[in-house]
């Protein structure tokens, strides 16, 4: 394996509770569940540890509780080949948990306790400002305090890294210098609809919209879209990128592993394209799992699964 650039990733740790039902819940309705896990999750940590599976020099910087739950996270990160020593447990707040209602198509809705989370701020990263010096590649999402992404996105473009956002959940507001600090933005379907206003679902509609988001100086757009793959938009025009076809358990950690996915090639030197492709097949074998940390796969998982298919 060729030499790879160090990815840092900031965000979130939360440990998930996955309710299995056969539908979502209606408004006062009370169901039975089918199945419940108990798992290491969270946006930042999902993508942390999805990099390290996939072979990369991966570092997280997040903020857990001093407790049991806070353990589990950063030993099943280790696992992982994660570095870990600079997450904080605090003692003062309960480490992040997520609960999960997965139902029988393999959709999930999701409510978030950020414990411990709303303590992954400003301070804490000027405490760790040599891992963004370190790094070459920062990921980033939206479970963190705002203006931590923010501060986040601010130094390492400064120092000139490559920026990722994962924009999940998307603020009210993004202010315009994070934009042109980004050179990727990759939400799904319902968050680009959010950030641009895009009303339509058609392939042309989602790059003439992209545009917005070029405009406002992110250098390379990704929308990824479940089923039909994920779309790049860029100055020089817009091409979708088709997975392959896997039948789906959950699709908890899909974004996630593909986020990751794209950090690792991009680490590698691949071009986006390229990076975009591989990425598709990650979240591909993630969907065809149950779970979210439990169903990333490994880099060798993702390249024997890439030869299978042709």
């Amino acid at each position: 394996m060729c030499s790879l650039e160090k990815i840092l990733v900031i965000g979130s740790a939360n440990v998930d509770f996955v309710v299995d039902v056969e539908d979502m819940p209606a408004l006062g309705e009370t169901l039975l569940c089918k199945e419940f896990q108990k798992v290491p999750g969270g946006k930042g940590a999902n993508q942390a540890y999805a990099c390290g599976r996939l072979g990369g020099d991966t570092m997280f910087l997040s903020v857990v509780g001093r407790d049991e739950l806070g353990d589990v996270l950063i030993e099943n990160l280790k696992r992982a080949n994660v570095c870990t020593k600079a997450i904080r447990q605090a003692g003062q707040a309960n480490t992040g948990m997520a609960i999960v209602y997965v139902d029988h198509a393999g959709d999930n809705s999701i409510v978030v306790v950020p414990g411990a989370n709303s303590l992954c701020d400003v301070a804490y990263l000027e405490q760790n400002l040599r891992y963004i010096e370190d790094s070459s590649i920062v990921l980033l999402q939206m479970e963190i305090p705002f203006e931590s992404v923010c501060y986040a996105v601010r130094r390492a473009k400064a120092l000139g890294k490559t920026v990722i956002l994962n924009p999940a959940p998307v603020p009210e507001y993004i202010p315009e210098d994070i934009y042109q600090g980004l050179d990727f933005i990759t939400p799904n379907e319902s968050e680009f609809k959010r950030l641009t206003g895009c009303p339509s679902e058609e392939l042309e509609d989602i790059a003439a919209y992209g545009q917005k988001l070029l405009a406002q100086g992110v250098r390379h757009v990704i929308v990824t879209l479940g089923g039909r793959g994920a779309i790049l938009i860029t100055q020089e025009g817009w091409q979708c990128y088709p997975p392959p076809s896997v039948k789906v358990v959950d699709t908890t950690a899909a974004g996630d592993t593909f986020n990751a996915a794209l950090a690792r090639k991009l680490a590698e030197g691949c071009t986006p394209q390229e990076a975009i492709q591989f990425a598709n097949y990650a979240s591909a074998l993630a969907v065809s799992k149950p779970g979210a940390q439990p169903s990333i796969p490994s880099y060798a998982e993702v390249v024997q699964f890439i030869q299978s298919t042709r």
